[in-house]
């Protein structure tokens, strides 16, 4: 439809005028700091298929005097090509070419940068740019800005930019092809630190693990070498790491996973640990989810391609540098700068992933959440390689500070913590046997350990009576109130652990009745469950009341763990097998147990079985197949032990059994679990002189459904 104007007005057509200023403004703040500046220049030469970019800077702490000269051994450009592509901000040149997948005809590259805005990186660094540029059988081109100008004049139009064409180069002589840009009165004066920030940058162009060859990028500064001394090197420093791996993702698993933990040569009682692709807990975890580890995450959705990760991973604890590393302040600022994960798609770095303002994976948060487990970015040397070709889903902001937030980027997040997630779990197993070997206390009874040896030393070196006894008897109080603490803090953590799942219970079956109290009007099954929800709670009281140990019916505890967990076996479709109430022997059977401890700790196993069973249920639907969660829970009586068994058709135990019931060694996703369920309920057998162990199959008559789950037996003392 026509608009119909009235008879008095007239119509013409209108112009956009960009202001001249405009260009300083978008140089401003598209680039964020020098380091990028250089950067973008860094990534024209690779575009112009160098093999080479070399920067040089003359007095950096002088704005009049300072000058930085770039220069590149690429295809160079024509007068066309700098009149109509270089000298047009936003050019869609490059963008063109990578959608036609026209690649450069010595190194076969696809373009990085397609924004059209790098050449404002030489603006960024100073306001007079003089560049000169050769393309093959092509005149020498020569162009000098003067940005200062900008301020000057109204319109962009106004600007007049002198294009000179040089028969006879002067600078790239004998068939050399390739751009040089000079930079004068610089925008900024340069100090120690700036310049080590650029070196870095520089360096960290490419990854430090897979370099490209036919790319080698270059910065120097002639009066001030020793600005560089003393900068720590990445082979320096990469053979302090202890724990590597190196990952594959396509679609939406992992393809190909290897850990490895390395000890020094100091380190003679430990032994290398390689973990690799047929390992159990690998298997478990090829799948790709969210964070609920139900939901899978669909990388094939979108154009990112073939995801390679590799890391390295170090431990800053000063019992282990003690042990083998002279510069220790400088390893610790070396990964402060360094560290984290740097992204980088054919080899050249997308900025500013692994800077260390950026904390774009939260490894830090996670830390702060699991501090035993997970690792932050100042013990992470990582690197993440995409193909340009395949991975244009992620695109990149026009400011260069990483990809825009759409879902192929949230889903690209999503597998890499997956793998930091499994990595996490195999370094957890050997950081504790450092700790255990070579770190600052002893691994059992430390306390009790030192109490003992200041009462041996009191009984051997003390000659006064009176004072011996005083001290002895100081010492003696010193044991016991340790030993209240501890004790108390056991039961504290057995409820703790437990209050998630009371709150989860109650709530559910709160908004039950209230749903039953409106819709039936006080009706005999809403009493019921009012009646359940105030059994439950006893129950649940009943963990966090103290308990003394007691003449117990074993049966009943049983009974009491299951009806603690009944409505969440309910909601995971689980059903429970419970054998043990079809032995009559096992009515009567009694026991002197702590009841509230071990109802906690047979709730905990209950817990775990939940847990990875929902792991195996996930893996089984994806596939089609059908399957019925169970668990298993049984009561076998030897000359020493009644022994309670729970097992499960679930997933298995993946991690070593005798690392699984320390504390904060888990195999659940970061946040799912904190390694302490099994470590309870173990401390609470022993503590009743009872223990917690791992049967091999066939040692307990367990139907066949079970053969591949996880068997778990808690043995009471009779």
């Amino acid at each position: 439809m026509t608009d119909i104007l009235p008879h008095n007005k007239s119509e013409r057509v209108a112009k956009f005028k960009p202001r001249a200023r405009l260009l300083l403004q978008l140089g401003d703040q598209l680039i964020k700091n020098e380091c990028i500046a250089l950067l973008e220049l860094a990534k024209n030469a690779y575009d112009a298929d160098a093999s080479m970019i070399n920067i040089t800077m003359f007095h950096p702490d002088s704005k009049k005097d300072g000058s930085i000269i770039i220069e590149d051994d690429g295809f160079g450009m024509t007068a066309d090509i700098v009149e109509n592509v270089w000298l047009e901000p936003g050019s869609s040149y490059k963008q063109e070419q990578f959608l036609e997948r026209r690649v450069t005809p010595l190194f076969h590259r696809l373009p990085i940068g397609e924004k059209g805005i790098g050449r404002f990186g030489a603006h960024k660094l100073g306001n007079i740019i003089e560049m000169t540029t050769k393309h093959e059988d092509a005149n020498e081109v020569y162009v000098r800005i003067d940005w200062t100008d900008f301020a000057d004049h109204r319109y962009l139009e106004d600007i007049p930019i002198k294009i000179v064409e040089r028969e006879h180069p002067l600078c790239f002589v004998n068939g050399k092809t390739g751009t040089r840009i000079v930079i004068k009165d610089l925008r900024k004066e340069w100090d120690r630190g700036m310049a080590r920030d650029v070196l870095r940058a520089i360096t960290s162009i490419s990854s430090p693990y897979k370099s490209i060859d036919s790319f080698v990028p270059s910065f120097q500064i002639i009066d001030k070498p020793d600005w560089f001394d003393g900068i720590l090197t990445w082979n320096k420093v990469s053979d302090y790491s202890l724990f590597q791996f190196d990952s594959t993702i396509s679609g939406n698993h992992i393809i190909d996973f290897s850990y490895r933990f390395t000890p020094w040569n100091t380190m003679t009682k430990l032994h290398e640990r390689y973990i690799g692709m047929k390992d159990p807990f690998v298997q478990n975890k090829l799948r790709i989810t969210e964070e609920d580890e139900k939901t899978p995450v669909r990388l094939d959705n979108y154009h990112i391609g073939t995801i390679k990760f590799k890391g390295y991973i170090f431990d800053l604890d000063t019992y282990i540098l003690n042990m083998g590393v002279s510069d220790r302040t400088g390893l610790r600022k070396y990964l402060k700068s360094n560290g984290g994960v740097r992204v980088y798609r054919d080899g050249l770095r997308v900025y500013d992933y692994g800077e260390p303002e950026n904390d774009w994976l939260a490894l830090d948060f996670r830390r702060f959440q699991q501090p035993t487990k997970a690792i932050s970015n100042n013990l992470i040397v990582g690197a993440i390689e995409l193909n340009r070709d395949e991975s244009y889903d992620l695109e990149e902001k026009t400011n260069r500070e990483g990809f825009i937030g759409n879902d192929a980027y949230d889903a690209f997040k999503f597998a890499i913590i997956h793998v930091i997630d499994l990595v996490e779990s195999f370094r957890q197993i050997d950081k504790k046997k450092l700790k255990e070997i070579y770190g600052p206390t002893p691994k059992s009874e430390p306390v009790m350990n030192l109490l003992g040896e200041a009462e041996r030393y009191v009984e051997e070196k003390v000659s006064d009576s009176d004072v011996k006894t005083e001290i002895k008897k100081y010492l003696v109080k010193i044991e016991q109130d340790y030993k209240l603490v501890t004790n108390n803090l056991l039961k504290a953590a057995g409820a703790g652990l437990s209050m998630s799942v009371v709150i989860h219970e109650i709530e559910k079956i709160i908004y039950e009745v209230d749903k039953v109290l409106k819709a039936e009007k006080a009706s005999e099954r809403a009493l019921k469950l009012v009646k359940h929800l105030s059994s439950l709670i006893d129950g649940y009281a009943d963990l966090i009341r103290r308990s003394e140990q007691t003449n117990e019916f074993v049966v009943n505890i049983i009974n009491q763990a299951l009806f603690n967990t009944e409505y969440r076996l309910a909601t995971h479709k689980i059903e429970p097998i419970k054998r043990y109430l079809t032995n009559p022997v096992n009515k009567n059977l009694r026991c002197k147990v702590a009841r509230n401890l071990l109802i906690g700790a047979i709730m905990n196993l209950i817990d775990n079985s939940i847990y990875w069973l929902d792991q195996k249920g996930f893996k089984k639907n994806e596939k089609g197949l059908s399957f019925t969660k169970k668990i298993y829970i049984d009561i076998v009586i030897d000359n020493n032990f009644i022994n309670i068994v729970v097992a499960d058709n679930g997933t298995g135990i993946l991690l070593p059994t005798e690392e699984i019931t320390e504390p904060f060694i888990t195999g659940k996703k970061n946040g799912a679990g904190m390694g302490l369920g099994l470590h309870i309920a173990s401390e609470v057998l022993a503590a009743q002189g009872g223990k917690v162990s791992f049967p091999d199959w066939g040692e307990y008559d367990i139907p066949e459904e079970f053969e591949h789950g996880a068997i778990v037996v808690l043995s009471l003392k009779k």
